[in-house]
């Protein structure tokens, strides 16, 4: 396993090339280039943090299309093409013709000859591969149903703060297997040799063909993939213990359902009891406390949420950096 940059004779970090790339899946990087974004958010960090001033995309503009709703995306993107020296610009499905029926890629192509990236928050995977494939310039998936690397991102970034490494921790994810969130960390995990256990119940287990591909990938990093049915299982000396909304957008007419299905699923302090006595907690909210997690948890002292949540700017100004510098 590669887990940690490759270095020059001399001394100096061996940059991998990023620039013009896509940022659709943690699948499409490898163990190098997800180690080497973690560590320029790392320094930009340091610099935010410090007030010193990076203006490495000055003069540069992202294009921010919106058909999901938002908090921490939207405002992380912006304030960080601000404090990149750039600007950005959000584009709801109000402002764009796409409701009116242009076509993902007569808007791909229009708008690459204006800005100089393109970040999508959209339902479906295939709306953000189809804008890529026509663009000419980087985008970034800041959502869809399948994938939320972004987020993952941070939360890599999150764990390594807190732990200080990444490869040969457990991390456990109780709720539903079957979304974006879950399909990152699994991608995420295997990238940078983690171990994850996923434990959902019957028919929300994650997609068959992301558990596979990342399978493969953990037989190269030590990362080890378990997906079960049983939540004590998956917990067991975790180190890091996940979860998300039981019912995402576009799935509220499922909402009582999902009530039914995941109340065995909740992480509260009796299931904690199984982790790690210095487990930290993480979800990337918004929360929806008395469902899928108890205030106890999500508010007590094992909780980074608000670090996690902050570190959607670091990582975000890495990603949107290394593609466009």
């Amino acid at each position: 396993m590669s887990n940690v940059i490759k270095w020059n004779a001399m001394g100096t970090a061996l940059k991998p090339q990023f620039k013009g790339k896509d940022f659709l899946a943690l699948t499409d990087f490898n163990t190098d280039e997800i180690f080497y974004i973690l560590k320029e958010a790392q320094e930009l960090k340091s610099l935010q943090k410090q007030g010193k001033p990076h203006p490495y995309l000055s003069g540069k503009v992202l294009g921010m299309i919106f058909e999901k709703a938002s908090t921490r995306t939207r405002v992380s993107f912006e304030v960080g093409m601000l404090q990149l020296g750039g600007h950005a610009i959000f584009l709801s499905p109000k402002d764009l013709q796409l409701g009116r029926g242009e076509s993902i890629s007569d808007t791909a192509k229009v708008l690459s000859r204006y800005i100089d990236c393109m970040m999508i928050r959209t339902f479906s995977h295939s709306t953000a591969e189809e804008l890529a494939e026509h663009a000419t310039i980087p985008v970034v998936n800041g959502l869809t149903d399948i994938h939320h690397p972004v987020q993952v991102m941070a939360d890599l970034l999150t764990i390594q703060e807190h732990k200080g490494k990444l490869a040969g921790l457990k991390m456990c994810y109780l709720g539903d297997g079957n979304n974006n969130v879950t399909h990152s960390l699994i991608e995420g995990a295997a990238k940078v040799g983690m171990h994850i256990s996923v434990a959902s119940p019957p028919g929300y287990l994650p997609n068959g063909k992301i558990t596979e591909k990342a399978i493969e990938t953990g037989k190269l990093t030590g990362s080890k993939i378990t997906i079960t049915h049983n939540p004590v299982e998956a917990i067991k000396d975790a180190d890091i213990v996940v979860t998300d909304v039981w019912t995402s957008m576009g799935l509220e007419a499922e909402a009582e359902k999902r009530l039914k299905d995941f109340a065995a699923y909740q992480v509260n302090a009796e299931i904690c009891q199984h982790a790690k006595p210095d487990y930290i907690f993480l979800h990337c909210l918004p929360a929806h406390r008395g469902e899928e997690v108890t205030a106890e948890i999500i508010d007590g002292p094992h909780s980074v949420v608000f670090d996690e949540a902050e570190n959607r700017l670091h990582a975000q100004k890495a990603i949107l950096k290394l593609l466009l510098e």
